[in-house]
């Protein structure tokens, strides 16, 4: 339902001319949103007019290949506000009756115009009289076909493309003629049914950035502003007057009575460039003045005269190949050059000079280096070769360059899906030299195909695109073709070489991912190895860690018995001798028996005067030193080791014989 009350209310500002969206809620708020009601009660003293203008609009009648229809005469034209290269202020008003099925398919009715439109698999066909014109038309396919006038285009009129607003009878058109329609898409304007905030666009203000040579303007303006007021503001403050304004910028070419909220610029913010025609043709030198002269005659003459031209002229016309070069004193490429790039450069520098810089960019570099930026590179990245080849002694070359070049969709168009390469064939020695980069860099064929052109087909434009792993020529447009066949063959190309894109855009994708699984599976092998390594290095390092543990216990062990033995070496120098057996001696001597861990005995004599000490190193001579062994009596129990080791053996009451039992500690 929004949508229906925006068309409602855009519709309704149309034919009241109530600029104030609020006033216009309002009455249609009053007539619960009935379109005819409100405009009646809105412009009740007009009624007689609105209704002269409602049975003054061109009879139409439409015949589809199903459902042949026709329109009666009560239509309201939409608002002279638009023309063919810009959207429609608003959209057309159709009442019911508008478009009523006729009863047959007849011949063309004398008087009358019959238009045979086919869009890709679809055709209509449409009548008008003589006094119509080409947004009649446009808003007829509009109706049927639903794309608004911006956006579409129409080629194969035989005499020309007629002016908006300028009756078909100035055409000297046939009773019926067959167009093709193309579809732009780069057109910016506003639909109905894209617009649900063109209210509030119209209702904002717009804040415009116009740099202006070395200066830069910050203008703030309504919605509802006129372009023309606008250009008006630019005269004031750069006293450039309005029709030698030329603006970059606009998503179209807009006419002036346009809306800022309807020509489709950014919102709020938006920047613009404006030079000055003067000034372009000031630049240019005085000897290339009469060129300039030729130039504007051409582009106020009818491109197909210059078709028609192009078929009876040939390279060896004294007209065209010499007294067209003795006027330019100044080629785009001079002759014989040596290096492609400066020969490049050169070409884009008096290309501007000649036709101004309203044109495509042109790609600065070698042929080898443009190919590697539109084409060798991944397929997301790729952009289609446009390469433009210039002879000065074309009659079509001025048209070309200076109006088709020149025009807004062909420009955006370029900028957005092309690498545009330019060269100059008008001297044989940098024809030559392209021959050769034409054969290294794209292949004999497509060389031949350069060799082969003739002078009337020029100036051409070749397509080159990559499709899988082959770079190749798509198509060649030559020089005798119009601004609508112009875009129309770039589109083409565009529509292909999106389509090859996005297929090998999910291959290489795909291949990525691919390569992503399995680099990610590597570097897990990669990363479980050095894991293992890793692990092996650290048992290794623990093993060698313990392992000089294990040395320096064993070491230290080995120290420690070897200062034992050779402290039981030196004690045992130091012990005296067993008392010898004697009859005599039994009162002096006790006997000692040592009961040792294992089960084992010891049996030892001492004199009852000797210390304890010597038992105990007794002892120590044979293994058991006091600090690892106790030495316990059996009776009274005693541990001997803590005894005064200075006292003899019979203080200590150890004798005639005493049996001691040795005890780890």
């Amino acid at each position: 339902m929004s949508e229906n009350r925006d068309e409602i209310l855009a519709n309704f500002q149309a034919c009241t001319g109530i600029e104030d969206v609020s006033l216009a809620i309002i009455h249609l708020e009053e007539s619960n949103w009935d379109l005819m009601a409100a405009v009646g009660k809105a412009m009740p003293s007009s009624d007689d007019s609105f209704n002269a203008t409602r049975n003054s609009s061109p009879d139409l009648m439409i015949v589809d290949d199903n459902e042949p229809r026709e329109s009666s005469s009560n239509s309201i034209n939409e608002s002279n506000e638009s023309n063919n290269s810009t959207c429609p202020t608003v959209r057309t008003l159709v009442s019911e009756n508008q478009f009523k099925p006729s009863t047959s398919k007849e011949k063309p009715i004398p008087g009358l115009l019959k238009f045979n439109v086919t869009y890709k698999d679809r055709m209509a066909s449409f009548t008008f009289e003589q006094s119509s014109d080409i947004n009649d038309l446009k808003l007829a396919i509009e109706h049927k076909f639903g794309f608004s006038p911006c956006r579409q285009i129409l080629s194969g009129w035989p005499n020309g493309i007629p002016r908006p607003y300028e009756p078909f009878s100035a055409y000297s058109l046939d009773e019926e003629t067959n167009l093709d329609l193309y579809i732009d898409d780069s057109s910016k304007g506003f639909d109905a049914a894209e617009g649900d905030d063109v209210a509030d666009h119209l209702c904002g203000t717009y804040n415009l950035k116009i740099k202006c040579n070395d200066d830069t303007f910050n203008l703030k303006f309504r919605g509802t502003t006129q372009i023309l007021e606008v250009k008006t503001g630019i005269y004031a403050l750069t006293n450039i007057e309005v029709r030698n304004q030329i603006w970059n910028g606009w998503p179209s070419n807009p006419d002036d009575q346009t809306m800022l909220a309807l020509t489709g610029i950014n919102f709020p913010d938006h920047e613009f460039s404006v030079t000055s025609k003067k000034l372009q043709i000031s630049n240019i030198p005085k000897e290339n003045e009469k060129n300039i002269s030729n130039s504007i005659i051409q582009l106020d003459s009818d491109e197909d005269e210059y078709e028609d031209a192009s078929e009876s002229f040939t390279a060896d016309d004294d007209y065209f190949s010499g007294e067209i070069t003795r006027k330019r004193a100044d080629p785009l490429i001079p002759d014989n050059v040596e290096d492609e790039v400066i020969g490049c450069i050169t070409f884009t520098e008096r290309f501007t000079a000649r036709y101004g810089p309203v044109h495509p960019a042109f790609f600065q570099g070698s042929l080898e280096e443009a190919l590697q930026e539109a084409c060798n590179k991944p397929a997301k990245e790729r952009k289609i070769l446009a390469i433009y080849l210039h002879h000065d002694s074309s009659v079509l070359s001025n048209v070309f360059c200076a109006q088709l070049l020149a025009f807004e969709s062909v420009m955006q168009t370029f900028e957005r899906s092309f690498i545009l390469w330019g060269w100059d064939l008008t001297f044989d020695s940098n024809s030559r030299k392209l021959q050769q980069s034409f054969t290294s860099n794209l292949g004999a064929t497509a060389a031949t195909s350069l060799k082969t052109m003739p002078l009337d087909r020029l100036p051409a434009i070749f397509l080159i695109m990559r499709i899988r792993s082959t770079t190749e020529i798509f198509n060649v447009i030559h020089g005798n073709v119009g601004v609508n066949e112009l875009l129309s063959g770039l589109i083409e190309a565009v529509e292909v070489f999106n389509g090859h894109q996005k297929i090998e855009s999910k291959e290489e994708e795909e291949r990525a991912e691919r390569e992503l699984v399995k680099w990610e599976q590597d570097q897990a092998y990669r990363e479980s190895l050095e894991a293992d390594r890793a692990k092996e290095e650290a048992k290794r390092s623990k093993e060698e860690a313990e392992e000089q543990v294990k040395r320096k216990q064993l070491n230290e062990i080995a120290e420690e018995m070897r200062r034992k033995e050779e402290y039981r070496l030196e004690v045992e120098k130091g012990l005296p001798t067993e008392p010898p057996v004697g009859e005599g001696d039994k009162e002096n001597v006790t006997q000692f028996r040592f009961r040792l861990p294992m089960g084992k005995q010891l049996e030892r004599k001492f004199f009852t005067s000797t210390p304890l000490k010597v038992v105990l190193d007794f002892l120590i001579v044979e293994g058991y030193p006091s600090e690892e062994y106790k030495v316990i009596s059996s009776w009274p129990r005693r541990d001997l080791t803590s005894l005064d080791p200075s006292k003899t053996l019979q203080e200590l009451q150890l004798y005639p014989q005493e049996t001691v039992i040795l005890e780890e500690r």
